[in-house]
């Protein structure tokens, strides 16, 4: 079968697409990749074709942007549909461009709902993909509440709530696309009834128990482990002392680096680190020598030989944190983020700071001193273990063929 795999969003959101269409590829079919063409380094390493779609993910998120200045719902809505609705038409004529002949359009992240659209005009089966949860539950509250606040009686209906807020910031651009590209009707509602196939592992996130039958809980999508050498600077580093705390916020980049790297080397505390700066703007040579500053490295390589990890929260760091069996200090920014932090820190892997405007010297140091102790050491490699046991790729492939196959 054919595949068009269409998302947009930062390097972890489109990793684990690549990863899922290099499965796919392995398993026989054919599989072609739209992304933001700043997120398209793993597809091409893996040898998936990719072409890059239109809009600049990281200067969306860059100091000055918006997107991290209100701890708002509305707010974080208003700020990732304006990225989308900006470019919905652009989307959708390369969606539909690309996929002409596919048997299917596997969707996620801001381009979904273009997705949505593409496969309604190609008339080919739609399969939603995640790496949080959007399918409602009584289980938990939306991904986009923060963590705790509402009783569990409201946990269904905020997902409800939340979705419907996204949509309504969508809806407009997407109806206009819908009808200037390919002349389809405008929605009057919510998409739903399609499949939704989520990356997440069910260590950190189990099955809910009232999902319907096409929503399901696959495991982390993560491509083949392959052979890396570090540099050598990197190997000495390594070889030279303790195994070294991991700091890295991937693709955010709203915060401020002067006080991020004052707090950084602050609440450190003289302890041996690598530094990943990431799109944060730091200045890495202002660095002490007790932390060393990587590039782009393999996180299945990397983080296994450290002892633990200061990250943003993203699904695909928690889980890559998480399989490599070391505890967290998640600091998270906005989206989903604060989700994860809640569910790694409920699970007794890590400790947590609210939001990371509350990132000082002080309470990172509180927060690396948590991570320390031997009973979250214990717990951290415990949930490795069971994590590598997960085949999350197989998973979803076996369900892509069957949802594909009922045209």
């Amino acid at each position: 079968m054919k595949f068009l795999v269409l998302t947009y969003g930062t390097d972890g959101d489109t990793r684990p697409l690549a990863a899922l269409s290099r499965a796919l590829m392995d398993a026989g079919h054919e599989a072609h990749l739209l992304a933001d063409g700043a997120t398209l380094g793993t597809a091409t390493a893996l040898g998936v074709p990719a072409t890059p779609i239109a809009g600049d993910i990281r200067k969306a998120l860059q100091p000055g942007s918006g997107l991290f200045e209100k701890n708002s719902v509305n707010h974080t809505a208003r700020e990732l549909a304006r990225i989308a609705n900006e470019n919905a038409e652009h989307w959708l004529r390369s969606a539909i461009q690309a996929g002409a002949g596919c048997d299917a359009l596997i969707l996620s992240g801001l381009a979904g709902f273009i997705g949505l659209s593409a496969a309604e005009h190609l008339r080919v089966p739609a399969i939603g993909t995640g790496l949080f949860p959007l399918t409602p539950t009584a289980d938990f509250a939306s991904p986009f509440l923060p963590p705790g606040k509402l009783p569990r009686m409201l946990n269904r209906f905020s997902h409800h709530f939340i979705n419907g807020v996204l949509w309504r910031s969508f809806r407009k651009a997407t109806n206009e696309a819908r009808a200037r590209v390919c002349s389809l009707p405008p929605w009057k509602s919510l998409p739903t009834g399609h499949p939704m196939l989520y990356g997440v592992s069910p260590a950190l996130l189990p099955q809910p128990r009232d999902w319907p039958s096409n929503a399901l809980v696959c495991g982390q999508w993560l491509a083949p482990a392959r052979q890396w050498t570090p540099p050598e600077a990197l190997d000495a580093f390594l070889s030279a002392g303790t195994p070294p705390v991991y700091v890295g916020f991937g693709s955010m980049g709203g915060m401020d680096p002067k006080h991020l790297l004052e707090s950084v080397v602050a609440g450190l505390g003289g302890r041996r680190a690598l530094f990943y700066p990431g799109w944060s703007g730091v200045d890495a040579a202002r660095l002490p020598d007790n932390i060393f500053v990587v590039g782009e490295t393999p996180h299945d390589w990397l983080l296994p030989r450290c002892s633990l990890a200061v990250h943003h929260g993203g699904s695909g760091t928690s889980h890559s944190t998480a399989r490599a069996g070391i505890p967290s200090v998640v600091v998270p920014f906005a989206g989903d983020q604060p989700f994860w932090a809640d569910r790694l820190h409920g699970l007794g892997v890590a400790a947590r700071l609210p939001r990371w405007k509350a990132l000082n010297a002080t309470s990172l140091a509180d927060s690396i001193r948590y991570a320390e102790r031997d009973d979250v050491r214990s717990r951290a490699r415990d949930m490795g273990e069971k994590m590598r046991t997960e085949a999350g790729l197989a998973t979803a492939v076996r369900a892509i063929e069957k949802f594909a196959s009922h045209r």
